[in-house]
């Protein structure tokens, strides 16, 4: 017997869950304005497969402490849901997925810290960027215990935005053995180098 792809599956679960009307059941009167679900997150088994309960990550303290209001002003309501509500975007629907260069940094939607090289990013076929390391000190780690498994969830260390999660052992060919699983929404892509702190280009 043969198995869909793991990617198939999670694109199924996403598609149904965002169903954007309620349809009213035969005895209520029926309204121009329909109640509108939220994203995933509102339904249990599904929010817990496309988001992060990580509480270590939203203890720890940040340089950039906005508040919920503050980053509102200035993130789209995706990159919130997903930066500061540690959503994840659909696989494949990303603007970075098939994006590469040989040259620049990926920097935080949030914060605009560098985070990744443009060399660091290959090609996984996961549908989200993969990297195979950040730029020094840029990444926090934290234990991400959701679905009854354990993963770990990744953060900008300026912001404690809320990146994706980062995957070990898995063969593919590259230095550290390691995937950052990145949601797009979460990056910026700056074509020039930016200084990092300690580090010559």
């Amino acid at each position: 017997m043969r198995l869909f792809p793991f990617s198939n599956l999670l694109r199924a679960f996403y598609t149904f869950s965002n169903l954007t009307r309620v349809r009213p059941i035969a005895h209520q009167s029926l309204q121009r304005n329909p109640a509108t679900l939220r994203s995933m997150p509102t339904i249990p088994f599904l929010g817990s497969l496309f988001g992060s309960s990580s509480s270590n990550s939203n203890n720890m303290s940040y340089p950039d402490e906005r508040t919920s209001d503050e980053w509102r002003a200035v993130l789209s309501k995706e990159q919130f849901r997903v930066l500061r509500q540690k959503g994840t975007e659909a696989p494949f629907s990303g603007k970075y997925d098939k994006f590469f260069s040989d040259s620049g940094v990926y920097t935080c939607a949030g914060c605009d810290a560098p985070l990744y090289k443009a060399n660091h990013k290959f090609k996984s076929g996961c549908g989200w960027p993969a990297y195979f390391d950040s730029i020094p000190g840029a990444v926090t780690r934290h234990e991400d215990s959701t679905l009854g498994m354990s993963r770990i969830e990744i953060c900008c260390a300026n912001c404690g935005g809320h990146l994706g999660h980062v995957f070990k052992g898995e063969g593919y060919p590259t230095p550290t053995d390691e995937r950052h699983c990145v949601n797009s929404v979460s990056l910026n892509f700056s074509p020039e180098d930016k200084p990092v702190q300690g580090e010559s280009k």
